[in-house]
């Protein structure tokens, strides 16, 4: 029996733990790939399934991970063949199917596709689900309308989603306004790009009117909250707002004046549902157009090192990227 190596979880008396096993490898049924994996990325949803928080992973114990890349193993399926470069991300994968923890995932393959050309293994994972969210926001938005002479807010901007946002936004020619509650992480926030920084507690100040002074031509919210509820007050005529994110709280308070007094709109995102074809759709274009260089705010670590910094993602403390290295 052929074994793969694993960042095991877990549930024992109630209580979570985890550990590196060896497992076995699963067999490819009708329609699935076996893939062999060379990177995966961390994610906040993946350190929430560590931690054995309710509604994240089916059951346990588990293979943590929401995506991962690498080669075809095992083919049962037409769309695919042995050797086949590819990847797989979102959908159901690190949720009831064992994840990208592991050094081999089997997934159907209506999940995954091609890594396109002039995208290497490690650059996909830079970007990984968070990189693929923060395409689908910008194309969200640009395809339902921003207003290009003002700058677009980036919530949670020294994130995983909203760095990557950022870096897409500037290099397409917008104005970036970062707000965060890192505003110690000045250097980091303009180097990818944003021109303005924001202090989260500052944004704040004075509280949410239910119509304000516009500032705004559009937004990319990562973190939900009186952040979002503050954005769209200052959101301008026909600007589009893309949500994706509740780190700062699931509800928010508003009023319908944003919405019928300037036609804002506002876009959820679920980037891990989209369809098939538009994640081949967003990944090419992150392979080409909206490509980044994310090698200085990505961090590649073993699956040994990943307790402690599953830890500081969930403290708020995670800058840029970090990506899991399998194998050799």
């Amino acid at each position: 029996m052929i074994k793969y190596r694993a960042y095991y979880v877990e549930e024992i008396d109630g209580k979570f733990s985890s550990s590196i096993q060896n497992l076995n490898a699963p067999d490819p049924q009708d329609d699935e790939v076996l893939i062999n994996v060379s990177f995966s990325s961390l994610n906040y949803k993946d350190a929430l399934c560590v931690k054995g928080v309710k509604g994240v992973a089916a059951s346990y114990p588990f293979v943590p991970g929401i995506d991962a890349v690498g080669t075809v193993a095992k083919s049962k399926s037409d769309k695919f063949k042995e050797g086949d470069e590819v990847i797989c991300s979102g959908y159901k994968l690190g949720m009831s199917v064992n994840g990208g923890f592991g050094g081999l995932i089997c997934v159907p393959a209506s999940w995954v596709v091609s890594l396109p050309n002039g995208m290497s293994d490690l650059e996909a994972m830079s970007y990984g689900v968070a990189g693929l969210t923060s395409a689908a926001c910008v194309k969200s938005i640009i395809d339902k309308g921003v207003v290009d002479t003002l700058p677009i807010a980036v919530s949670g901007a020294t994130g995983g989603v909203g760095s990557v946002a950022a870096g897409i936004l500037n290099k397409i020619g917008f104005s970036v306004t970062a707000i965060t509650g890192k505003s110690s992480e000045q250097d980091f926030l303009n180097k990818i790009g944003c021109e303005k920084i924001l202090n989260r507690d500052e944004f704040l100040e004075g509280g949410v009117r239910a119509l304000d002074k516009t500032q705004f031509g559009g937004g990319v919210d990562t973190v939900g909250g009186e952040i979002l509820a503050k954005i769209l007050s200052q959101t301008a005529q026909k600007g589009t707002i893309a949500c994706c994110g509740n780190v700062a709280g699931a509800s928010f308070e508003t009023s319908v004046f944003p919405f019928i007094l300037r036609g804002v709109s506002l876009l959820g995102i679920d980037s891990a549902e989209s369809s098939i074809d538009l994640k081949q759709h967003l990944w090419d274009k992150l392979a080409d157009e909206w490509k980044l260089d994310l090698s200085k705010q990505t961090k590649v670590i073993e699956l040994a090192e990943l307790n402690s910094e599953i830890e500081k993602i969930l403290n708020g403390l995670q800058l840029g990227r970090v990506v899991i290295k399998h194998g050799e």
